[in-house]
């Protein structure tokens, strides 16, 4: 493993409020609020990680982590995944994601996921840094990203697009990248499921669990 200084904000509180509009895509953006941080820094190990699996009630979603480029939001990924962070609040398992559902949904847009509530309300108890890569934009389908209210206020939401979204540009740190067809087909499944009038799936899709793969797999 490398390591890594990097700031990493921690919250008094562990809010997160998903409040972004409904309705047309190009003005819809996935976001996670929450207080202001109460310390600056803290150090982490940048695993040697190259994907994960998602596994969903819709199917298995494989995902390439993009650990160079955004080293600290991979790390958080995989520690909440692993069981390495806080557990769930809401079953108290250590793998944080198991169970969580994907709360928002919007059809030509994006699928969110990775609140422990499933409300748009829930979170890790903390926030952190952005991370942005000249070298990568909204400019395709499948990307890992995450949700959140502002600057530095990345948390445990994320979210998958599921078209080219190029105003979220400097917005919103990618982490991952669908890694095949198969997988992208899930994605756009779940993309198209009915929602009620606040996006949410009728029917829940769940996130099942996450499988990290590490580079020494």
């Amino acid at each position: 493993m490398n390591r890594l200084t990097v700031p990493v904000a921690i919250l008094a509180s562990t809010a997160l409020l998903a409040t972004a509009a409904c309705g047309n895509a190009e003005e819809a953006e996935p976001e996670a609020t929450s207080p202001e941080a109460t310390e600056p820094a803290a150090e982490v190990e940048v695993p040697d990680v190259t994907g994960a699996t998602l596994h969903t009630s819709e199917g298995d979603i494989e995902v390439e982590l993009l650990a160079e480029e955004a080293p600290l939001t991979v790390t958080n990924f995989v520690e909440l995944a692993e069981g390495d962070g806080p557990e769930n609040p809401e079953t108290g398992e250590a793998e944080f994601y198991d169970g969580t559902i994907f709360h928002r949904v919007i059809d030509s847009f994006m699928i969110q996921g990775g609140d422990p509530t499933g409300t748009g309300r829930g979170g890790p108890g903390y926030q952190f840094e952005d991370e942005f890569d000249s070298g990568l934009g909204f400019d395709e389908p499948g990307l890992l990203a995450m949700a959140n209210s502002g600057p530095d206020t990345n948390g445990s939401q994320f979210f998958i697009t599921v078209a080219p979204t190029p105003h979220l540009n400097g917005l919103h740190t990618i982490f991952g990248k669908v890694a095949d067809e198969e997988s992208m087909a899930v994605v756009d499944a779940i993309a198209v499921t009915e929602t009620d009038d606040n996006d949410r799936p009728t029917n829940d899709v769940v996130l099942e669990s996450v499988t990290i793969k590490h580079a020494d797999d």
